[in-house]
């Protein structure tokens, strides 16, 4: 099959995925997935950005979490790494709106006409925001739009990206950082940690240092500069920015021998992912974790703000142990990392096995644990920060009670769509947030046992 048939795109999605592991990010595997040993960090990373997804990276000061995103940005998305320099968000106290966004040209404004000089980091499908955590809370307030659609809004003037990945890197909490505020979290679809590679391959960076120098490209990064200088429509630009983009693609095949992605390659990848389904087991497992996340017998709902009381009946589920009720986002994340993982490996459909890779790490930065719950599990060994960790071990635990009546949840789920559509029968009744909350939809009425 040629290399832009399905089989072809995904071995040079794989390619890449592999030239990045062994020649740029010296990672340690550290999950697996179908027998497939994987860095979390890495694999994550690279679905984000080939699928156009928000991550949130964390780690110790000087562990590659900048440096792993500039090099998917670049060789996904065929830009030398010194335009990616330039497009980068530095977080600090005293970042500005013209310096994230885009700026008045003065000499237009002097003419008494309000024309945008857009930045970078606004114009590129690739953008990385390094230490988003020492940026402020209203500064961080100023990006919510952009990160969440790729909308972005100076003056009275208005882009719209075509496609953008967006990674945002955090060093753990000192005295410089800043909380970053629930609503910009929560637009992440994942969070991960970069890990330490061990000693012997830190050994290794030591002695080789980095092979990063192969993605740059002076004289080309100097006609980037040029073409998103210019006073042209976005649209213009982004045509234009494309044939540099191949030509830079070119340069990569021809020098390390690393094949990378068009734009166009890139939309039929994603298309190919949208087709892929969630078999029975994923989609009934994944709404159980739901009911878990959202659900309250006494208030209807989790709500940050109420607390419930010691003593409900459904105190051993994970209702009792967090404070917010998951978003909407939850799922769009889960579903479009899952159907990417899917992709990657080659499968069908979208199984427990993908969906438990992808849970821990769209829950992490997302759950927020009640006091006692935390006190109980900081202390543990363990290999991933604490939010990581307890995600993990909530995932695992709710996939055990799935897995002791899946038969059962599944015929709920089943009958109640029967009783939906018109269809005379009994709901089946159990005891899990899951069935009180089938009975809700059904308009019922259900008392406490």
């Amino acid at each position: 099959m040629s290399l832009t048939g399905k089989d072809g795109l995904r071995k040079t999605a794989w390619q890449i995925h592999d030239y990045i592991r062994a020649e740029l990010v010296l990672t340690r595997p550290d999950m697996d997935v179908k027998g497939i040993p994987f860095n979390s960090g890495l694999l994550m990373s690279f679905l984000i950005g080939l699928f156009q997804g928000k991550e949130l990276i964390i780690g110790e000061p000087g562990l590659g979490k900048t440096t792993s995103a500039e090099y998917v940005c670049a060789l996904l998305y065929r830009f030398p790494l010194g335009i990616i320099w330039r497009s980068e968000v530095a977080g600090h106290p005293e970042q500005t709106e013209e310096k994230i966004i885009g700026r008045p040209d003065l000499g237009k404004l002097n003419q008494g006409e309000e024309v945008v000089v857009w930045s970078y980091f606004t114009l590129l499908p690739v953008k990385i925001i390094d230490e988003i955590n020492r940026l402020p809370e209203t500064k961080q307030s100023m990006i919510l739009d952009g990160v969440d659609r790729g909308k972005w809004e100076y003056l009275n003037d208005a882009i719209i990206n075509q496609e953008f990945c967006l990674f945002a890197t955090a060093n753990y909490h000192d005295q410089g950082t800043n909380t970053i505020i629930a609503p910009l979290i929560d637009r992440f679809d994942l969070m991960v940690e970069s890990k330490h590679p061990g000693p012997n391959l830190a050994y290794q960076i030591g002695i080789h240092g980095s092979n990063g120098l192969a993605l740059r490209h002076e004289d080309l990064e100097d006609e980037f500069h040029q073409i998103l200088s210019a006073r042209l429509s976005y649209h213009v630009r982004m045509e234009r920015v494309e044939e540099i983009c191949g030509r830079f693609a070119e340069t990569l095949e021809k020098g390390p021998g690393i094949r990378t992605l068009s734009s166009v390659e890139r939309q039929a990848i994603r298309l190919q992912k949208e087709q892929i389904p969630f078999d029975l087991d994923s989609s009934a497992f994944f709404r159980l974790l739901l009911a878990e996340l959202s659900f309250c017998y006494r208030f209807g709902q989790k709500r940050s703000h109420e607390v419930c009381e010691e003593g409900c009946h459904f105190t051993g589920y994970l209702c009792s142990t967090i404070q917010n009720c998951v978003s909407n986002r939850l799922p769009i994340s889960v579903r479009s990392i899952s159907q990417a993982l899917a992709w990657f490996i080659g499968d069908e459909a979208v199984g427990l096995e993908h969906l438990m890779a992808v849970l821990p790490y769209a829950l992490a930065h997302r759950i927020q644990w009640k006091e006692r719950t935390l006190a109980q599990s900081d202390k543990e060994a363990r290999d991933d920060p604490l939010a990581i960790y307890m995600a993990k071990k909530a995932v695992k635990e709710m996939h055990r009670r799935y897995m002791e009546q899946s038969s059962q949840v599944k015929d709920a789920l089943s009958i109640a769509c029967r009783i939906a559509e018109g269809e005379k029968a009994e709901p089946i009744r159990g005891d899990h947030p899951i069935y009180r909350e089938i009975m809700k939809d059904m308009g019922e009425v259900v008392s406490e046992e």
